[in-house]
């Protein structure tokens, strides 16, 4: 017994000669930076890509057949209008106006002539010289050569107007394509096509909106399809791939009068002055649409995260704790992302250090304020 009683003693007395280790240190919270989301009254717009138009386009044709004498204009000139363009030989509607004319003194001298003849019948009748019979011949014979004067009169003015028709002129100011025929071509009235003249000042902006992007626009008092738009609403921006700036100023004029059943979107047009006549139809450019004016809070792109199909924003609660919050987004202006919802003006957005932020665990925060890249579109 007394040797077995030492042994069982022996292990509690190493352990109690043993040094007690201390516990390990626990690590300190990661250090993030936050900030409140900046508040702004800013103009949003809403971004569409748009094709460049002509104002009008007129295929420009010959209205009457003959030989083209000269051409007066060099392929892709700006003309004004009224601008001599084509000449067409004159010489054959020339001596049609001459025979024109000749009729017409033809038809005068008939009228004169039956005038005389009544003159004479009105006093043989008075004296019973002459029938009734005979007067009503004669005043019938004036009412057919004044009939026959007025024809010929008219024949005078279709042939003075195919005499003028030889000089094609430019029905409004645009820039001229490339001739389609030359001096020497025979050309057909209304079936030669001549040239093409594209009018660019003002040029036309097409797009098209979409069903959610035109109940926006509607109810907050745009312009309605088939009516003219005058609300400051109709404002637009537009800019072309090589550019940075929302420079160029226009105004949205034109919606459809119904949504387009298989894409559900409806066709909308803007006006912008081209004085330089650089803006070239066909060309593609982004074109920005007023979405209103308001005050919206605003935080960097890069404090967003993706959660599934949602886009969250991680914010710090007042111990310290990490609390992901899910949010509405708007545009990017002044190289902000506006919030339209879910966040609230005192919250703690973490701004730099997202990736050391996980929901529910505790941080260190440091605030760093917000500054907008440009106030261009502050107001």
């Amino acid at each position: 017994m007394p040797i077995r009683f030492r042994k069982s003693l022996a292990p509690l007395a190493l352990a109690l000669a043993l040094p007690v280790m201390p516990l390990a240190a626990q690590p300190a919270p990661p250090a993030v930076s936050v900030s409140e989301p900046l508040r702004r009254t800013v103009t949003e717009w809403e971004e569409h890509i748009a094709r460049l138009e002509p104002s009008a386009r007129v295929e420009l044709r010959a209205r009457v057949s003959g030989q083209v004498e000269q051409v007066h204009f060099r392929d892709g000139q700006i003309v004004r209008s009224g601008d001599l363009l084509f000449t067409i030989d004159r010489r054959p509607f020339e001596i049609a106006v001459e025979s024109a004319q000749a009729e017409v003194t033809r038809a005068q001298a008939r009228l004169d002539l039956s005038r005389q003849e009544i003159d004479r019948t009105n006093s043989l009748v008075r004296e019973r010289f002459a029938p009734q019979a005979q007067l009503d011949t004669r005043r019938a014979a004036q009412r057919e050569a004044e009939a026959q004067l007025a024809d010929a009169r008219a024949k005078l003015r279709q042939a003075e107007l195919e005499l003028a028709w030889t000089e094609v002129r430019a029905p409004q100011s645009g820039r001229v394509s490339d001739r389609r025929v030359d001096a020497g071509n025979l050309v057909q009235a209304s079936n030669t096509l001549l040239t093409t003249i594209l009018a660019l000042d003002p040029i036309y902006a097409s797009f098209d909106m979409s069903e959610a992007d035109y109940l926006r626009f509607a109810r907050r008092g745009g312009g309605r399809p088939g009516a003219e738009a005058t609300a400051d609403g109709n404002a637009v921006r537009l800019r072309l791939a090589d550019e940075t700036g929302w420079d160029r100023q226009g105004r949205l004029d034109f919606l459809d009068t119904a949504l387009d059943v298989r894409s559900g979107t409806i066709r909308a047009r803007a006006t912008l002055s081209n004085p330089d006549m650089f803006l070239t139809p066909g060309a593609f450019a982004r074109l920005r649409l007023r979405a209103g004016e308001g005050e919206v809070l605003m935080v960097p792109d890069a404090a967003i995260a993706a959660d599934q199909a949602a886009r969250v924003v991680m914010t710090v609660a007042a111990d310290g704790t990490v609390v992901a919050k899910p949010v509405a987004l708007g545009p990017v202006v002044d190289g902000l992302r506006v919030v339209r919802g879910g966040l609230s003006a005192e919250d703690q957005v973490i701004v730099a250090g997202l990736h050391l932020a996980r929901p529910g665990a505790r941080v260190t925060a440091e605030m760093k304020p917000i500054a907008p890249a440009r106030l261009a579109n502050a107001r």
